[in-house]
């Protein structure tokens, strides 16, 4: 006479398609790591109530994530990790880690993150699990992004307030270390470099991007602003980011120099990737409220919530010919 009953609920947005492609978008909602697939949301397995999905890759039909499980109040107990397929594969233990980035070349698979060591973080990547530690200073140290090419393997980040990226473990500086600078994301277009991030003036955060170590402002110091993401498209070079406090900001990505605000400051909104198909601009973020924070992507400045007003956000948008 014992009956059980287990439902499964569905949630799909309604959303422009496109024939020719497929959007991921990872991110999280209340706590939980997903991906969202042309607006289906898929949830990716935890052993903690705490997780998120930072970054994205997709080869053939295999699907890559990269992401973090934890106490995000207590970093030093979080782990780093990524899904294939939906099976957790985890880069640490309760070390204190995270994962920023992943890049799968081949039969590798590359990802890029932090690791806790004594009371400071230091910048790695993984190759197929194996750490690789890019810095070992006394000061704390990230790896933000990680981009495979041939035989070379780049990784953005900062160390010790000074932004930079690795090329094959050799560190190149971006900033000389005067102000705090950041960076967040990379692309490589042949022999070029380009990194997105920001540097602190005296009382702000200027948004750049550097193109083989040449800086190229995005904003004026005027207000705190923040380069989060970047693509590049023939010659034209796209940045993603956010301006204003954390509590009250715009949205919003530059096309060679020129703003495209995504938000109008009604509601704080912050965008952290960006990736071209075409025409097309896709942009992934956080549309804030008061009290909520929804995952959604910009389609040529076009808003496309994946959930409604909870406790979500995107983090990454990858753009996959069919």
């Amino acid at each position: 006479g014992l009956f059980s009953l287990d439902t499964v609920s569905v949630i799909v947005t309604a959303q422009t398609t496109n024939a020719l492609m497929d959007i991921y978008v990872t991110g999280q909602e209340n706590d939980m790591a997903k991906y969202w697939k042309n607006g289906l949301s898929v949830s990716l397995p935890s052993q903690s109530p705490n997780a998120k999905a930072t970054s994205i890759a997709v080869v053939g039909d295999d699907v890559y994530v990269a992401g973090e499980e934890g106490d995000f109040f207590n970093y030093g107990e979080n782990r780093a990790k990524y899904w294939k397929n939906g099976k957790e594969i985890f880069l640490t233990g309760a070390t204190g880690a995270g994962a920023t980035s992943i890049a799968v070349s081949g039969n590798d698979v590359y990802v890029a993150g932090w690791e806790f060591k004594g009371a400071h973080t230091v910048a790695k990547y993984w190759k197929n699990g194996q750490a690789v530690n890019l810095s070992d200073g006394p000061a704390d140290a990230e790896a933000t992004g990680i981009v495979v090419g041939g035989s070379n393997i780049y990784v953005s980040g900062h160390d010790n307030g000074v932004a930079k990226y690795w090329k094959n473990e050799q560190a190149v500086s971006l900033t000389n270390g005067t102000h705090q600078a950041y960076a967040h994301a990379m692309a490589v277009v042949g022999s070029d470099v380009y990194v997105a991030g920001s540097e602190a003036n005296s009382t702000t955060h200027v948004a750049k991007y550097w193109k083989n170590g040449q800086a190229v402002p995005l904003t004026n110091g005027s207000g705190h602003a923040f380069a989060t993401a970047i693509a590049v498209k023939g010659s034209d070079v796209y940045v993603a980011g956010y301006e204003g406090s954390y509590s009250n900001s715009i949205a919003k990505y530059w096309k060679n120099g020129q703003e495209v605000p995504l938000t109008d400051g009604s509601a704080s909104a912050l965008a952290f990737s960006i990736a071209v198909f075409g025409n097309d601009v896709y942009v992934a973020g956080f549309d804030r409220g008061p009290n909520y924070s929804a995952a959604t992507y910009w389609k040529n400045g076009q808003a496309v919530p994946l959930t409604g007003a909870i406790g979500a956000g995107g983090l990454s948008v990858l753009l996959v010919p069919r």
